[in-house]
């Protein structure tokens, strides 16, 4: 075999580590970097921070919270020279708390009191036999978070005849029994097996009425018909008037079908602005929110013993710290760069939504990740992570930097409007609609239409089902 000499010439990246980090940053909330930096600077004795406080933390309820959107106070108007809708304090910013009043003690009991521990609290006031007590324990674990049981007696009988030898007949009437005790227990309508009992249960609670046994025959027996405003069949099967089915609509209406989820500790989620919005002299800036940036230093002490040390040869320490001094320099700097990246993405964004930002989400208009790429000079994929996680707090509330991109819908003019703006236009015409003539989606989609907005009727379903907004058979009122 005859050897030869070959040049191949290829190209590839390499990825420095100072690269690999800015990229790593880049891409974590602000949180986040806090505890990177916090783990950065127990390891690393030539990094130190400039001050002690802490970063601001804006607390939002999960529930309240949208997968694009953090909850925030209610619009203000600002000037020019006005402060933010929060107050820095000591060096750290919070929201402020208006209603303090208004928070009901049951619901920080719920809070902090899960369904099972409330239901075993009341067991252990009651004066059943030891046996009985064990037969209601049972059931309590088997009872799920929105309070129900989740598996038939049967099905729990079979469980226990398996671990022991029991009579199953003998074991089915102990938890039968043992069901009917704790269905007596607070909230109203727990451990029931389906939604009919458990709306029939609450009802039970209630004082005799004609309204009460009215909304009970219905639950029972016409729940489904309800459920889809079948109002006609129902009248006509339990020869009821008008008046009588409103009142036992309301009464139905006010029952709980998830008795159980108020005890469901809460999800709280905690968003950090990186951005603050303001409008300055009539223009919309962005402004990188000073609170939530680290201020980080290379510490004199050691940097001094290091520049003593270099001329030393063989000495480990002084090398060990040389590397952690050049570590020091690049997080200062990657923190730096993310937090300028962000402002000027921010303001890239800012500059193409100013409508929004003058007159709500019915002014959004589409924009693209591309199209910020380009303003900004940066790959989509930067942008991307740029916006990923990262927050917005402006006069019309704290929006995650993605909320603001979206589809585009076309116009019969030849231009194209947000989705979410055609979101906002469906929820504005629900919202103003008559009762007793609910909008169809194919209305709806005329009416847009009218307006120079061409959308199809299963599109104005999706939106709306995203939303969730029920159907304009559910939306009739009595």
């Amino acid at each position: 075999m005859k050897q030869s000499l070959q040049l191949k010439l290829s190209q590839h990246l390499a990825l420095t580590p100072q690269l690999q980090q800015s990229i790593r940053l880049l891409q974590l909330s602000t949180i986040e970097l806090n505890q990177e930096i916090e783990q950065a600077l127990q390891e690393n004795p030539l990094l130190e921070r400039e001050d002690v406080h802490e970063p601001a933390v804006f607390q939002a309820s999960a529930d309240a919270m949208s997968a694009t959107q953090a909850p925030s106070e209610p619009a203000r108007e600002y000037n020019d020279e006005a402060e933010p809708a929060w107050s820095g304090d000591g060096g750290s910013m919070h929201a402020s708390r208006e209603n303090d009043e208004d928070v009901d003690a049951a619901d920080i009991q719920a809070a902090t009191v899960g369904l099972r521990e409330h239901l075993h609290a009341q067991l252990a006031l009651t004066q059943l036999s030891k046996s009985e007590r064990s037969v209601v324990a049972f059931l309590i674990e088997a009872v799920d978070d929105d309070g129900y049981l989740a598996q038939n007696l049967e099905e729990l009988a079979d469980t226990v005849a398996g671990d022991a030898e029991v009579d199953r007949e003998e074991l089915l009437e102990e938890l039968s029994i043992g069901l009917c005790r704790l269905q007596n227990f607070e909230p109203p309508g727990i451990a029931a097996r389906t939604p009919s009992e458990c709306l029939d249960l609450q009802l039970r609670a209630l004082p005799a009425s004609c309204e009460r046994d009215l909304a009970q025959a219905i639950v029972r027996h016409h729940l489904d018909q309800f459920a889809a405003r079948d109002f006609t069949r129902i009248r006509k099967a339990l020869g009821c008037d008008d008046e009588a089915l409103r009142g036992a609509q309301a009464l139905i209406r006010s029952l709980n079908p998830r008795p159980g989820a108020q005890f469901a500790l809460l999800d709280t989620r905690y968003v950090v602005p990186d951005v603050v919005v303001r409008k300055v002299r009539g223009v919309w800036k962005a402004t990188l929110n000073g609170e939530a940036m680290p201020r980080l230093r290379i510490n004199r002490l050691y940097a001094d013993i290091l520049q003593s040390q270099r001329g030393s040869r063989g000495n480990t320490s002084a090398a060990s710290l040389a590397g952690q001094l050049q570590e020091a320099k690049w997080l200062i700097k990657n923190v730096q760069q993310r937090f300028d990246t962000i402002q000027r993405v921010s303001q890239a964004i800012v500059d193409r939504q100013r409508a929004f930002f003058d007159h709500g989400e019915v002014a959004m208009r589409p924009l693209t990740l591309r199209e910020i790429a380009d303003t900004v000079s940066l790959h989509e994929s930067t942008i991307s992570r740029v916006t990923t996680q990262k927050y917005l707090a402006s006069p019309r509330g704290i929006f995650e930097l993605k909320y603001f991109f979206g589809s585009h819908v076309a116009t019969d003019t030849g231009g194209a409007a947000s989705s979410t703006a055609i979101r906002a236009l469906i929820k504005q015409l629900v919202s103003a609609e008559d009762g007793h003539k609910p909008l169809s989606d194919a209305r709806i989609a005329e009416i847009l239409g009218e307006q120079g907005i061409v959308v199809a009727r299963r599109t104005v379903a999706k939106y709306r089902e995203s939303m969730n907004i029920p159907p304009v058979n559910l939306r009739k009122a009595l």
